[in-house]
């Protein structure tokens, strides 16, 4: 069954590019070019996927994201030419799944798309085990142990405070999507630590130490500097 695509842009050259794209590459594709028509045809045709450019002439972005998140969890991945991070954030916190800048290739929004639909479900993980790293995390028994094929010097078992182990599951819930930081917050600490940012940085850098070979340079808990965090397997 084919998966279908809505794409949302009021730059007709773009959004016929898209639409060539996409459906060379064997996708669905409806189009609008507003925010306002938008919202009406995702309730008649129900898309799977939803491309979306932040700045429509009627509605902004982050309206039409909350308009949909009223009745639907279809992933959104957002499209923005707006150098200001502070617009990207809003747009996840409204519940977007992904962000791309403008410009962009086609293969990186293939890419995303591709994990926003893996991750449709953003309830719970397909497995309790994920291997991050050298280690095996299982999030039911909170426990991690080194996979047999990690180094002798990889502690075989790691302790996570209540805290981190919070972060953790948001995260992995979350496979190789964007979590904003003050989506993080609220679901790990709960309201009014929204703009705590100094306290999620700093849990962390300790689980950093714990988890990434090289703390200094992660390659599984990663920081997308003035957006949020991503765990990428």
């Amino acid at each position: 069954m084919m998966i279908k695509v809505l794409v949302v842009d009021d730059e007709p050259q773009l959004l016929r590019a898209l639409r060539i794209n996409l459906t060379a590459r064997k996708y669905e594709v409806v189009t609008a070019i507003d925010g306002t028509s938008a919202l009406a045809i995702a309730a008649r045709t129900l898309p799977d996927l939803v491309v979306l450019d932040l700045g429509l002439p009627d509605l902004d972005g982050a309206e039409v994201i909350k308009g949909l998140r009223g009745w639907t969890e279809v992933p959104i991945v957002v499209l923005s030419g707006r150098a200001d991070a502070s617009d990207k954030v809003e747009a996840l916190d409204a519940g977007a799944d992904d962000y791309l800048t403008k410009p962009f290739s086609m293969e990186e929004l293939l890419a995303r798309l591709r994990v926003a639909r893996r991750h449709a479900d953003r309830n719970t993980p397909k497995t309790a085990v994920q291997r991050v790293g050298d280690f095996d995390v299982d999030v039911a028994s909170h426990t991690i142990t080194r996979v047999p094929e990690a180094p002798e010097t990889v502690p075989p078992t790691v302790h996570l405070t209540p805290t981190e182990w919070g972060i953790v599951e948001v995260l992995l819930k979350n496979t190789g999507r964007l979590v904003s930081a003050r989506q993080l917050l609220t679901e790990v600490w709960g309201h009014g630590y929204e703009n705590d940012t100094p306290l999620l940085r700093f849990h962390f850098t300790k689980l950093r130490r714990k988890l990434e070979r090289e703390p200094s340079r992660p390659a599984h808990l990663l920081t997308e500097p003035g957006m949020g965090y991503r765990f990428q397997p």
